[in-house]
């Protein structure tokens, strides 16, 4: 097993719950889920970096809640109301989410809101290459993360209920001065590629202008694989989401090709002879995405998106930075994803360079 994949897998106690916190868990669930029969034991997932996650076990059930975590936190961010709502409308056309159980909006439950959600028993690949599986394995399970993101992009999110979920159109523009001013809300040192990318970005957003529904975190590593099949069974971690552009979405999925070991574990395919492996190249990857929702000339413009997607990830990880500053942080590994802030910027600003503009 790869370092990184024995540092997120599995569960650890769930400090940040007192026993008053779970007495009154406890009695909310029994009041409110139907035929549970108390918690026997309750753990945290390991992996995240974001909203904490629990295991809890019932006498005959799994479930899994997912909390905001406590403390002072950037505005908009931990937004488990909205992951609710989006699994809940996706779930009704059979996407591959967990069903939903419960929305609890109560902070005197356990100090924060949360929602409970199905348990799926499966696989979580935390490094990109997956090194457990077969060459087939691979291929096939690649394949089902492109047909499923084409698939949310297909989907009308009018007809979903999910009008109110988003602002259509101008999503760069908005999303770029969301991250710039969360970047310097959380921001413990000056990194000048990042201010290079905060003044580069807006001038230089492409023309086309489309919407649908998007994860907003779209990786490997955000999927359930089936136990023994190579298919998907579950997509997490919505946080993110809105109605945006698709392509924003998908090309941050592109980065699991263009991310260099930067240290902080293996992250992604860069430099990996990705045919030996069978996993498609970035232009296969690209072809297959493009077949599917119809884009028929490929795609245009991709240093920017390149340059916007990796400006957008070291604008997350300074939110975590910002977190840890503030004690809040709700993995212990995230003082270590905090050294890739620079040479994500470092990046990103390379990208902007080679775009010409």
């Amino acid at each position: 097993m790869s370092k990184r994949q024995s540092d997120f897998s599995g569960l650890k106690n769930a400090d940040d719950l007192n026993s008053d916190d779970l007495l009154r868990l406890d009695g909310y669930l029994q009041s409110r889920l139907p035929n549970f029969e108390g918690i026997s034991s309750i753990k945290q997932f390991k992996g995240g970096q974001s909203n904490p996650t629990f295991l809890i076990k019932s006498v005959n059930k799994n479930y899994v809640l997912r909390r905001k975590p406590p403390g002072n936190l950037l505005k908009s961010a931990h937004a488990v109301d909205r992951e609710y709502k989006i699994i809940k409308a996706l779930k009704k056309v059979n996407f591959p989410v967990p069903e939903t159980h419960i929305l609890c909006t109560d902070d005197s439950v356990i100090g924060t809101i949360f929602y409970v959600m199905e348990f799926l028993q499966g696989r979580i690949f935390w490094d990109a290459d997956m090194p457990d599986c077969t060459i087939k394995e691979r291929c096939m399970i690649y394949d089902d993360l492109n047909k499923n993101l084409a698939v949310l992009h297909n989907l009308d999110y009018e007809i979903l209920g999910l009008s109110d979920f988003g602002v259509p159109g101008n999503y760069f523009a908005r999303q770029i001065s969301r991250w710039s001013k969360q970047y310097r809300y959380s921001e413990t040192k000056k990194i000048k590629e990042m201010d290079k990318l905060i003044e580069w970005l807006p001038q230089n957003i492409p023309d086309n202008d489309e919407s649908s529904i998007v994860h907003g975190d779209y990786r490997m590593d955000n999927v359930i694989v089936h136990p023994t099949e190579p298919k998907i069974i579950g997509i997490l971690d919505w946080e993110l989401s809105t109605i945006g552009h698709p392509l924003g979405d998908f090309t941050y999925n592109l980065l699991s090709w263009q991310m260099p070991d930067i240290g902080i574990g293996s992250g992604g395919l860069f430099g990996q002879n990705i045919k030996e492996l069978g996993i498609p190249s970035e232009e296969e990857y690209i072809n297959s995405y493009c077949e599917r929702t119809g884009l028929s000339c490929g795609i245009e413009d991709r240093e920017f998106y390149s340059a916007y997607n990796f400006f957008r990830l070291a604008a997350i990880l300074q939110g975590i930075a910002g977190r840890v500053r503030d004690g809040t942080a709700s993995n212990a590994k995230a003082k270590s994803l905090i050294k890739a802030i620079e040479p994500l910027a470092d990046i990103g600003w390379s990208y902007a360079l080679k775009s010409g503009h």
